[in-house]
């Protein structure tokens, strides 16, 4: 019998002179059978569940913990409310959407935008991230221009994604295209059976793509079906809507403050500048220069208190690991040291692998104790990499510019967008230090953040710190793939293997 007829028949049978008492006995019907809030179930129990697919975009276990865009909000978020945050990781969005559906679990992070197929059965909230299925292709197969194109061939994707629904709305199968899904693959695995061949076309999410195609080079974007969508936490249709709503106040809150976007640049902010040559390039180097250098990058690295994979980076950008390297303007050697720096930290010999890659770190040890410490990582490390190329005084510039048009100066996506300004007679007049060259340094920063992601990628971090090593960079935000472990070994331990043709291709430094 429900409440409501409970309640109806206590007070029928009620007599007159006994109102008092059987209102007072259906009170205490009406507090017995009332269930507390989802808000107030999860501050009862001081837990916030969350199912999460593991995956670059959403979560992913770094050096330095758990982390990836959506995790970082629901770590926000639980902060927010007071409670713990338990985080359990599915094998796929099938298992997200199967305990979302037992309402087993508070909030999905599934990485899918509100299509039609979740109506009804989740209740969604935009996290600021858009997306779009794209369809990609294995570069040694025709390039197709829209889906008539693909007639005879077959697409394939990850379980439970956005594409399918696109697909169906377009009646391929009339078009003679197939589609077919693959439970036990994820984007990446997906893209690994383009980049070999195996697959020849396939559909994957812009924002996954962006995130996974420096590792595959061979992987070429075609067209995108459909338009970009926001992705959403999705929410069990049984929960009451407090959590649901609590949670779209404080993502408002991270929206006004400036810290959705933050977290969006940190993660998505520089996913543009490794292109296919690049890509490549870059993959024979780490093959065929790096192994003579990793030793030294990681010695010094481990003195001066850096992650070695990032003073690697540096020396990439640099010279891409080329220790006779010069400069039309006289900057010369593996870390590219002008003749006055070399000079003021003690290098003799700048051509000198080991002098350089020394110098170099410990440079970049002093120019990131120039950046204020109030600034949090990963900015702090960005401010040091923009003043390791451009100087300190015209990153200072940059950064008073920002400010006064009223940006934070202590946040790398707000100054790296002023920095080129400084090239810009209206603006650079009105500095201190003058002209400066503001789009490379931006360009710089962007550059090493890419080679960094591959590097934590395919190497074992190992920097050994002793005791007394000073600890400068703690990155919170790692964008490639949560394979950044390894085997202890003392030589660099390469996880990723290069295509067939890969060692073919003449290096272009």
């Amino acid at each position: 019998m429900e409440f409501r007829e409970v309640f109806r028949s206590i007070l029928e049978k009620a007599a007159a002179p006994a109102r008092i008492p059987v209102l007072v006995c259906a009170a205490l019907v009406i507090a017995g059978c009332s269930r507390p809030s989802t808000l107030q179930e999860i501050r009862d129990e001081n837990v916030l569940h969350v199912i999460a697919r593991e995956a670059p975009s959403i979560y992913f276990d770094g050096r330095d913990g758990p982390t990836g865009y959506d995790f970082e909000l629901a770590k926000r978020f639980a902060k927010e409310l007071g409670v713990k945050l338990r985080v359990r990781v599915a094998q796929d969005n099938t298992e997200v959407l199967s305990v979302l559906s037992r309402n087993f679990a508070h909030i999905g992070l599934a990485g899918l935008s509100a299509q039609p197929g979740l109506e009804g059965d989740y209740q969604t909230l935009p996290t600021g991230i858009s997306a779009q299925s794209v369809v990609v292709y294995n570069r040694d197969f025709p390039a197709p221009d829209s889906l008539p194109d693909l007639a005879g061939n077959t697409l394939h994707m990850v379980a439970e994604s956005n594409h399918q629904h696109l697909l169906e709305d377009a009646k391929v199968q009339s078009a003679g295209t197939h589609w077919q899904v693959h439970p036990g693959l994820d984007a990446a695995g997906i893209l690994a059976r383009v980049e070999t061949g195996e697959f020849g076309y396939a559909v994957v999410s812009s924002n996954e793509l962006e995130l996974n195609h420096v590792f595959f080079p061979k992987v070429k974007e075609a067209f995108a079906l459909g338009e970009p969508e926001e992705l959403v936490w999705l929410f069990p249709a049984a929960q009451d809507d407090t959590l649901l709503k609590a949670a779209r106040q404080f993502l408002k809150q991270l929206q006004a403050n400036g810290t959705q976007a933050q977290l969006a640049e940190r993660f998505y902010g520089h996913l543009d500048r490794l292109n296919y040559v690049g890509a490549r390039t870059f993959m024979h180097h780490v093959d065929n220069r790096l192994p003579k250098y990793s030793d030294m990058f990681r010695n010094y690295a481990r003195e001066y208190g850096v992650d070695w994979r990032l003073l690697a980076a540096i020396g990439y950008q640099e010279s891409h690991w080329r220790p006779n390297a010069v400069s039309p303007t006289g900057v010369r050697g593996l870390m590219m040291l002008t003749r006055n720096t070399a000079k003021y930290i003690g290098i003799n010999n700048r051509l000198d692998a080991e002098q350089s890659i020394h110098g170099g770190a410990k440079y970049f040890r002093m120019v990131h104790d120039q950046i204020p410490d109030r600034i949090p990582e990963p900015d702090r490390t960005w401010f040091a990499l923009a003043s390791y190329n451009v100087g300190f005084g015209h990153l200072e510039d940059a950064r008073r510019l920002a400010q006064n048009a009223g940006r934070d100066p202590d946040r790398w996506m707000d100054v790296k967008e002023f920095l080129p300004l400084l090239a810009q007679k209206e603006w650079y007049t009105k500095t201190r230090f003058g002209y400066a060259r503001g789009h490379e340094p931006v360009l710089y920063v962007q550059n090493i953040r890419r080679y960094y992601d591959v590097l934590a990628r395919v190497a074992e971090p190992a920097n050994d710190d002793g005791e007394n090593a000073p600890k400068i960079v703690d990155l919170e935000a790692k964008n490639a793939g949560s394979d950044t472990g390894g085997s202890k070994k003392p030589n660099l331990d390469i996880q990723a293997s290069l295509p067939p043709d890969m060692g073919v291709i003449p290096p272009t430094l």
